[in-house]
């Protein structure tokens, strides 16, 4: 996806402008990147929603934790095809077409998912899910971060994460309110249907409203510019910048770019001793590394990993909502201190506070006793590893959560963006993927010892901030090289 690079108008007036429409056109601007960010709503929902369902879909199609991991992380794959998809299909139909194609695959694939003939095929349609997921993962940011002005283009890019954990959150609720309606058993009948085809099957409203939504705001002016539809591009433009800004003087800083500049190919990435420019490397390693500090087996398998340590299913289905509820806290702390504090100093307090939390979780886990339905954890050491899993999900949540995603719409050089982008969160997913179909095979090696290797990433992760991410806050797309 095509984004603009430095031009004939001097930057400071263009952070001036950007200052102004922060002012001016806010409302506006805001729902076009709420609007987008509706991606996200189901990126999250879709993401975690199966977290509820995983017992039912076990006793329905009697399949064990091999099977089932395979059936959650399948959506995985799905997405890191979708997000490599993402950045041709943005560039070549334009970012509005591409999500409507994401709106449409989230609706089908709620209605697949709730009504599979067998675990293949739900697994099929997990797999078209994520393939939502992961032209969403890339288009919302890549699209806010054209539209919104440098002054404030942080908060409206934390509305990716923000609609993201809003989506864990309501998948979590509904799940849990599902399960409750259900007698708290997951295979028991809702109006003839089993609870947890329900959870799955609720996708498709938020996927219906993302299509409506999608209709509702305009094309990104980059693309418009890049296709040779000026009058809509100084239409958008006009609406989005600072009112009595000179939209011909910026159409024409974008053109200048673009005349000088040419699609990214692959080995537009390529560079240096290793393959790969640096930058790319860098963005690779914030994806992965947002995924190896295992964020997403509270995610997807909390429910399991509750009950394995003695706690009932109504219980887990209720602690996964109020870690979703102190996610959504988490990511509105981000949002607010994203422009204010900047993306290094967030990255690093919260590598250092998931370090100690997961290091927490660790050390209770140790002391679980017993194996299957048996296994259970004395008062003190459960106690410990709900606040360590709850403190966990807040630094996550205020930081590498809202802050990777930041960072992948800002820091690649303009004529590499877009690709630069697909391949970095094309890597997240498959590092999403590795945790995902690795955690119940290592969780009945060691729990405790799995918890200790993602501490030991955390860890790793702030050597790696400090030495190698640049600060991009304040610093408009023209100025990223």
């Amino acid at each position: 996806m095509s984004a603009a690079h430095p031009g004939s108008p001097p930057l400071s007036n263009t952070r001036s402008s950007s200052t102004a429409a922060a002012e001016g056109n806010l409302g506006h601007v805001v729902f076009i990147a709420a609007a987008a960010a509706m991606g996200g709503f189901l990126f999250g929902y879709d993401s975690a929603v199966i977290n509820g369902a995983v017992t039912g879909i076990q006793h329905h199609f009697h399949v064990g934790n091999g099977e089932t991991s395979l059936v959650v992380s399948a959506a995985l794959l799905g997405s890191a095809a979708g997000a490599v998809s993402a950045g041709w299909l943005a560039d070549h139909f334009g970012r509005i077409k591409v999500m409507q194609l994401a709106a449409i695959l989230f609706f089908a694939s709620g209605l697949g998912t709730m009504f599979p003939p067998n675990i293949v095929m739900l697994g099929v349609w997990r797999v078209i899910g994520g393939i939502a997921i992961g032209i969403a993962s890339v288009v919302a940011p890549a699209y806010i971060a054209e539209v919104a002005p440098p002054a404030i283009r942080g908060r409206l890019a934390s509305f990716q994460q923000a609609a993201i954990v809003l989506g864990i959150f309501i998948s979590q609720l509904i799940n849990y309110a599902l399960n409750q309606a259900a007698g708290g058993n997951p295979n028991d009948h809702l109006a003839g249907i089993q609870a947890w085809q329900w959870m799955l099957g609720a996708e498709t409203i938020p996927a219906l409203i993302y299509g409506l939504l999608s209709l509702a705001i305009p094309e990104s002016p980059r693309y418009l510019i890049a296709s040779g539809d000026l009058p809509r591009a100084r239409k958008v433009l006009a609406d989005v910048e600072a009112p009595g800004t000179d939209v011909d003087a910026r159409i024409g800083e974008i053109q200048h770019v673009m005349a000088t500049e040419h699609k990214p190919r692959l080995k537009d990435l390529m560079g240096g001793r290793v393959g790969l420019q640096t930058i790319v490397w860098i963005g690779i390693g914030a994806s992965v590394f947002q995924q190896f500090v295992g964020i997403n087996v509270i995610f997807y398998y909390s429910s399991l990993l509750w009950q394995s340590v003695g706690i009932n299913a109504s219980n887990s289905l209720l602690i996964s909502v109020s870690t979703s509820l102190v996610n959504i806290v988490g990511t509105v702390i981000a949002v607010v201190l994203v422009d204010r504090v900047g993306r290094r100093p967030l990255a690093l307090v919260g590598s250092a506070g998931m370090a100690v939390t997961l290091g927490m979780a660790a050390w209770a886990f140790s002391y679980r006793v017993g194996t299957g339905t048996s296994a259970h954890l004395a008062d003190t050491q459960a106690t410990v590893a709900l606040v360590a899993a709850h403190l966990y999900v807040l630094c996550f949540a205020f930081s590498w959560g809202v802050v990777v995603w930041v960072l992948l719409g800002e820091m690649f050089p303009n004529k590499i963006r877009a690709l630069a982008l697909s391949v970095a969160a094309s890597a997240q997913w498959i590092a999403n993927w590795l945790i995902t179909v690795s955690f119940p095979t290592m969780s009945d090696w060691n729990l405790s010892a799995t918890y200790v290797i993602y501490a030991c990433f955390a860890l790793l992760s702030i050597p790696f901030v400090y030495f190698c991410i640049r600060e991009t806050k304040g610093k408009s797309l023209e100025e990223m090289g």
